[in-house]
């Protein structure tokens, strides 16, 4: 029978919904979605049948079982992180602690005292959620939380700065994830960009002789997802606040990422903590809360009582401002820093970032003993989520030969599965990097790449130590 033959004969809509096996399905789903079900399970039947992909037009009970079950499945599901990047901007950057997963789901499947004094009974400000903590763990002033960093970057902006200058170093305007740039941010706040320096080199005159009757704001970025090295130079934080406080302008420092551990260890070391910036004197400083730190996308906003009660005032705060989730997954990860830095290792990024080569190694021999088949081998991570450019962590990793296929098929197969795997393709083989594979993923893992290799396959299982 012919494609055309076999199109004409496609049933209709009512005609399948008094299919014994698809009203059957009306005990376990509303009519609205069993039919919702048959006219998607008729498209893709012709759908099919148009791209010579099947032979058949009946379309069954199972046909509409399935059409539903994709539609219904929500469209932000897990995904198992084998690629070694810690920060995976793609795949939503920090993963939450158990702890703050625990208090979002008391705080939040129910009411909560969002803006209620529960002592007084009047109302209060939802931003006492965070602030003690933050300003606690920061030696800040006065503290104020947003969406996200680059919302924290426009208010600043706006509210200390529109319609006249700030004065930046050309080689800090960076541009962010989806192309936004800082001196877009600045043109959207109405504030005036006047760059000074060259790409590699600013010095302290250049942002004297910039500095006039005009300028409301100093601006300094940290470069945190990009460096630049060689013939290079840069003013401190420090020098910038002595000159602004001679001239009687505030500094806005925008850190992008934050540790907030106080004695970072490698690689943390090789950025400022939040309490280092802020004893440089900045007015304002900002920074994610999705990257170092750790806790839920949002942008943190740190500096003296009087500024951040002006941003506060603004009337792009409300409608930059977070809701019950982002606060209470904000005050959860910020308790486990309040034990100390050992504390603050249940922070999962934290977790992955400090974890040592001995114990990846061991992570990465159980899950190779687990899928059955692999090689172990050293591998790199990085941190991602444009944070800490320059530093590659080692790690450990299971490489695995695609069976009968390429490794971008392979790696393909396995972002279909369910849970999704990201993986890493290298030297033409699937490579699982445990950096990002906590231990209590390593089973599931395990079992998706099986499931999607082909389970009679043998390959011994061996470390090599020199990758």
């Amino acid at each position: 029978m012919n494609a055309n033959e076999l199109l004409r004969r496609l049933p209709a809509v009512d005609s399948v919904m008094s299919r014994a096996d698809v009203r059957a399905l009306l005990d376990a789903q509303p009519r609205l979605v069993v039919r919702e079900g048959v006219r998607r399970a008729v498209a893709r039947r012709r759908q099919a049948l148009l791209s010579g992909g099947s032979d058949r037009s009946e379309v069954t009970g199972e046909d509409v079982r399935q059409a539903i079950e994709d539609w219904l499945r929500p469209r932000l599901a897990r995904v198992l992180n084998a690629t070694g990047v810690v920060l995976h901007t793609n795949l939503g950057r920090a993963p939450l602690a158990a702890e703050v997963i625990e208090h979002l789901a008391v705080v939040c499947a129910g009411y909560c005292n969002l803006e209620l004094e529960l002592s007084s009974g009047r109302r209060g400000s939802r931003m006492d959620t965070v602030r003690e903590i933050l300003l606690e763990r920061c030696g800040a002033e006065a503290a104020l939380v947003v969406n996200n960093n680059a919302g924290a970057v426009y208010l600043g902006l706006r509210s200390l700065a529109a319609g006249r200058e700030v004065v930046v170093s050309r080689g800090e305007l960076v541009e962010i994830g989806g192309s936004f740039r800082i001196p877009d941010v600045m043109a959207a706040s109405g504030a005036r960009l006047k760059e000074v320096g060259t790409t590699n080199k600013t010095h302290l005159a250049d942002y004297e002789s910039a500095i006039g009757p005009d300028t409301a704001l100093v601006l300094k970025v940290h470069r945190s997802n990009f460096a630049l090295v060689g013939f290079t130079a840069e003013v401190e934080l420090e020098q910038l606040v002595s000159l602004a406080r001679r001239r009687g302008l505030p500094v806005m420092m925008d850190m992008g990422s934050a540790a907030l551990l106080d004695s970072p260890p490698e690689p943390l070391g090789a950025i400022p903590t939040v309490r280092q910036a802020l004893a440089a004197g900045p007015d304002l400083l900002c920074f994610s809360g999705d990257k170092l730190l750790g806790g839920p996308q949002c942008g943190v906003l740190l500096g003296t009582q009087k500024i951040i009660s002006q941003l506060s005032r603004d009337p792009m705060a409300r409608a930059l401002r977070v809701g019950k989730l982002t606060l209470a997954a904000l005050e959860a990860t910020l308790s486990l820093y309040r034990g100390g830095d050992e504390s603050a290792r249940a922070v999962p990024v934290l977790s992955m970032m400090l974890a040592s080569a001995e114990e990846l190694r061991a992570r990465a021999e159980r899950l190779a003993q687990l899928i059955g088949f692999g090689e172990v081998v050293q591998s790199r991570a990085q941190v991602g989520g444009g944070s800490l450019p320059l530093v590659e962590l080692d790690s450990w990793a299971v490489a695995v030969d695609p069976p009968g296929t390429s490794a971008e098929q392979l790696a393909g197969a396995l972002r279909a599965a369910r849970p999704a795997v990201l993986s890493r393709v290298q030297h033409e083989r699937i490579w699982l990097d445990v950096r990002t594979v906590r231990e209590s993923e390593l089973a599931t893992l395990a079992a998706v790449v099986r499931r999607v290799l082909d389970p009679d396959r043998k390959r011994e299982v061996h470390a090599d130590a020199d990758g």
